[in-house]
């Protein structure tokens, strides 16, 4: 068992057999860095939330180690679950009482003495406080996320899982959030966030881990990952049509689109950047003229993709 420093969660050899002989995470090794923002990105199914929900103490490992703040989530139960907020994904309060009546009853449940001053200082990061003593039914779906957020936020833990924070949210309400978690963030809280929607770990995160089929495939800084594996393409809008692809440029990555009119070469910025002059010199020497040159890089959606399909 390896423990980093530097790391608030370790997670060594970590695996989860359900009764039914399903096994929802594979021989997980993940290090969660104190105080970044962490995505784990991943389609339906892929074990996110069990894995979530093993760190913090609702779903017991089958084999391995997860050690929280440096203790053992099994041998140290209550100080490990002390310094974890979890907001899941459905919305699970009772919509009959109030954002404060939640926050107070939520620090009672972990311990934390009776502080109508922190009360008001968590819903007031939330911007709740003018909603303290409304009923949570009557609150808009975005309220509502937030009084999620407040109640996991109530014993003022060190880490705070977010389990697909915006499932189901417009896209406004969406940008919302993402400004918020960055708040938390500033305030010194370690955030792992789940999501199956890439701009939202392209928006946030410092480093992503992809899982898929309960194993884990990649982690890497954001910017890290984009560089390594990330491809640009050159688009070039011919003057007139190619029929078909000349053979002098069968050496390249090429594909032919909008009926011949655009020429698209896809290549690796990091080690092909000289096959880039290559590529223009055979346009010039076949006489090929084009209107106009574009580039683009890929996203991190089709970064992930190609995780994915080639797991």
């Amino acid at each position: 068992m390896v423990k980093h420093p530097e790391s608030i969660i370790s997670i060594n050899g970590l695996s989860k057999t359900y009764a039914s002989g399903f096994q929802a995470l594979k021989s997980i090794n993940l290090e969660i860095k104190k105080g970044e923002i962490f995505a784990l990105l991943g389609p339906n199914g892929a074990g996110k939330t069990t894995l979530i929900s093993v760190v913090s103490g609702i779903v017991k490992p089958t084999v391995g180690t997860v050690f929280v703040a440096g203790s053992d989530i099994v041998k140290d139960y209550r100080t490990t679950r002390s310094k974890i907020g979890l907001v899941p994904q459905e919305l699970t309060t009772d919509m009959f009482q109030t954002p404060k009546n939640v926050v107070s009853f939520s620090r009672g449940l972990f311990g934390k003495p009776n502080s109508p001053e922190c009360v008001k200082e968590t819903l007031q990061s939330l911007s709740l406080w003018d909603k303290r003593d409304d009923q949570i039914r009557t609150l808009s779906g975005g309220m509502k996320r937030r009084v999620m957020i407040a109640k996991a936020l109530a014993h003022e833990p060190d880490i705070l899982f977010l389990d697909e924070p915006t499932a189901g949210v417009d896209v406004s309400l969406r940008r919302e959030m993402w400004d918020l978690v960055g708040e938390l963030r500033k305030s010194g809280v370690t955030i792992i966030l789940t999501t199956h929607y890439i701009e939202e770990a392209e928006a946030m995160a410092d480093r992503i881990g992809v899982i898929d089929q309960g194993k884990i495939i990649v982690v890497e800084d954001k910017e890290v990952l984009m560089r390594k594996l990330g491809k640009k393409q050159l688009c070039l809008n011919l003057a007139s049509k190619l029929a078909e692809m000349p053979s002098q440029l069968r050496e390249f990555r090429l594909s032919l689109n909008n009926e011949g009119k655009i020429l698209t070469y896809t290549f690796d910025a990091n080690t092909e950047k000289s096959s880039v002059a290559d590529f223009m010199r055979k346009i010039g020497e076949l006489g090929i003229v084009f209107n106009d040159l574009q580039t683009k890089e890929s996203s991190l959606e089709e970064i992930f993709v190609n995780l994915v399909e080639g797991s």
